[in-house]
């Protein structure tokens, strides 16, 4: 480690002690509580994270417990938090840890539990080992293409490459675990990505991009791809108090999810049920994802005699369905109904 190296460390971490986040995975060296609350907040904003952690801590407070839960269970208990395979990875690596006997506690072991990548097995093993290996997320790489005003797009590989040994060059090996945290909470807080707070910046005075005014323009990513667009229509098929539903199949979006009859892509509701007195309740219902935009028409039938269904799909009772893992889509059409039928027959939402 360089003298700069010192000081960029050192600066950092007096900010971090000063301004830090108070965050209740913070208070732990469970490395169990560790990784739960760094599955929970890829992609997902601390605020909207929390109750999720808490929530899934109250109901497993340990891993062998999680890893006893069945997959519905997960399921629903992370509804509303969305990109699902997280929470199929999370039970898979719960069951992976309980096989081994123990929390896997280095960089490499950790690593290899399902749906942990390299930022978040560096997290575990500094925050809870205390593994001098630095992290690397998208406020580590805001802060870092700021600060030496390095140019190199960020989601390429020799971007991951470059930040990642710069990130483990500044990383004073016996403080992994406050400097990992502080280059996140300093990426967060400080150096955001709109309106840095630039004139209360500690590292102001060694800010390359400050000095040469390139600020907006960093960190460079390269253009993502085009995101598609992808129309679904549901017919909720209800009769005698019990709905129509299936478990999503493997391949495709909200796999093991839950959700009412779906058409064929391309098919009209009339040409599927020709004599049905079908009532459409939603048009065009937006429902963004990551690489893909779905538009949703949702229709209600009630036919007067019980369906035999198509395989995979099954008769549940209507006020079972809050027992069901839904897709955020399917929970608003569903709410869209007259109400009475979400929740046990309570209008409540």
């Amino acid at each position: 480690m360089i003298m700069e190296d010192y000081w960029f460390a050192g600066k950092l971490l007096k900010w971090f002690h000063e301004n830090g986040r108070p965050l209740p995975w913070r208070e732990t060296r469970d490395p169990y509580l560790i990784w739960l609350s760094e599955i929970i907040l890829q992609q997902t904003r601390i605020e909207q994270g929390q109750p999720y952690w808490e929530r899934f801590v109250g109901r497993w407070p340990r891993v062998e417990m999680l890893a006893a839960a069945t997959e519905d269970e997960v399921l629903r208990l992370w509804q509303g938090l969305g990109y699902y395979s997280r929470a199929r990875n999370l039970h898979t690596a719960a069951r992976q840890i309980v096989e081994r006997g123990r929390f896997p506690n280095t960089f490499s072991e950790i690593r290899q539990l399902k749906g942990v990548g390299d930022y978040t097995a560096a997290a575990i093993a500094s925050i809870a080992f205390d593994e001098p290996v630095a992290v690397v997320d998208g406020n580590v790489y805001r802060l870092l293409s700021r600060h030496f005003a390095i140019e190199t797009p960020i989601n390429t590989t020799e971007g991951k490459k470059q930040f990642t040994q710069l990130a483990n060059q500044l990383l004073p090996p016996h403080e992994a675990s406050a400097f990992n945290q502080a280059m996140m909470d300093f990426g967060a807080i400080q150096c955001t990505p709109q309106s840095p707070r630039c004139h209360l910046c500690p590292l102001a005075d060694s800010c390359l991009a400050l000095a040469e005014g390139s600020i907006a323009k960093l960190p460079v990513k390269l253009k993502k791809l085009t995101v598609k667009e992808r129309r679904m229509t549901y017919v909720y098929i209800r009769h005698n108090g019990c709905v129509a539903i299936r478990r999503r199949p493997a391949g495709d979006i909200w796999q093991g999810l839950w959700e009412p009859y779906l058409l064929p892509e391309g098919q009209k509701p009339e040409e599927a049920f020709p004599n049905a007195d079908l009532r459409l309740l939603r048009k065009d219902v937006k429902h963004v994802l990551t690489h893909r935009i779905l538009l949703a028409d949702f229709y209600l039938w009630e036919p007067t005699e019980r369906l035999t269904l198509p395989d995979g799909y099954q008769w549940t009772p209507e006020a079972d369905l809050n027992s069901y893992a839904l897709p955020r889509l399917i929970e608003q059409l569903v709410k869209g109904l007259a109400g009475e039928i979400y929740h046990g027959g309570s209008k409540n939402s």
